[in-house]
C-alpha cells in the first residue's frame, strides 16, 4: 500500500519480476507495470528508453520524438530488472530522476513530472558493488528503502505443488484439454 521504492534480491529465476508484479497488482497504483532489463541494452539506448528523447536528438530516431518508460508510466510502477549492471553515468541520472520526480528527455531543456513508483531487482551483491565504486551509494540508499530477499525454488518446497497446478492448468487451457490428476 506504500508508494516506496522496493528492491528485490535473488538469484536468477526465482521469480523477481513476478513478485513486482504481484506488488504493482496489490498496490493503489492505477497506470501501467513498465519493465526493462537494464542488462540488455547498451547505455544510450537504455537512457533513452527509460527518459525518452525529443525530435532530431540523434540519427534515427522518430522524428516526433519518444516518451521514456518513467512518463509512459507515470501513475504505475517501472521494475529495473538487473539495476546492478547499470552504468555510473545512468545511475546518476536515474537518482536526479528520483529525486526530482522529473524527467528530462535527451537532447531536452524542460522538466516533465512523472510518479511512477520504481520496483529494482539484481542478482548482484549490490553493497559489495558500492564499496567496489560500481554501485552508487546514494542511488542504493533510494532503491534499497523496502529490501525483500526471494529464496530460490530449491528453498521454497512448499510452493512446488501450486506451480505445478498453475502450469497444468494453463497447458490444459491452451490445448482445450482437461486437466489430468497428478500422482501424489
Amino acid at each position: 500500500g506504500t508508494d516506496s521504492p522496493v528492491a528485490l534480491r535473488g538469484v536468477s529465476g526465482t521469480g523477481k519480476e513476478l513478485f513486482a508484479r504481484a506488488i504493482h497488482t496489490a498496490s493503489n497504483r492505477k497506470g501501467r507495470f513498465v519493465p526493462i532489463n537494464c542488462a540488455a541494452l547498451p547505455d544510450p539506448l537504455l537512457e533513452s528508453e527509460l527518459f525518452g528523447y525529443e525530435s532530431g536528438a540523434f540519427t534515427g530516431g522518430k522524428k516526433e520524438g519518444k516518451p521514456g518508460l518513467f512518463e509512459t508510466a507515470s501513475g504505475g510502477t517501472v521494475f529495473l530488472d538487473e539495476i546492478g549492471e547499470m552504468s555510473l553515468a545512468s545511475q546518476a541520472k536515474l537518482l536526479r530522476l528520483i529525486q526530482e520526480g522529473a524527467v528530462r528527455r535527451i537532447g531536452g531543456t524542460r522538466e516533465i513530472p512523472v510518479d511512477a513508483r520504481i520496483i529494482t531487482a539484481t542478482n548482484k551483491n549490490l553493497e559489495r558493488r558500492v564499496e567496489d565504486k560500481r554501485f552508487r551509494k546514494d542511488l542504493y540508499y533510494r532503491v534499497s528503502v523496502l529490501p525483500i530477499h526471494i529464496p530460490p525454488l530449491g528453498q521454497r518446497l512448499d510452493d512446488i505443488p501450486l506451480l505445478v497446478e498453475h502450469f497444468l492448468f494453463a497447458v490444459s487451457a491452451r490445448l482445450g484439454k482437461p486437466i489430468l490428476p497428478l500422482a501424489q
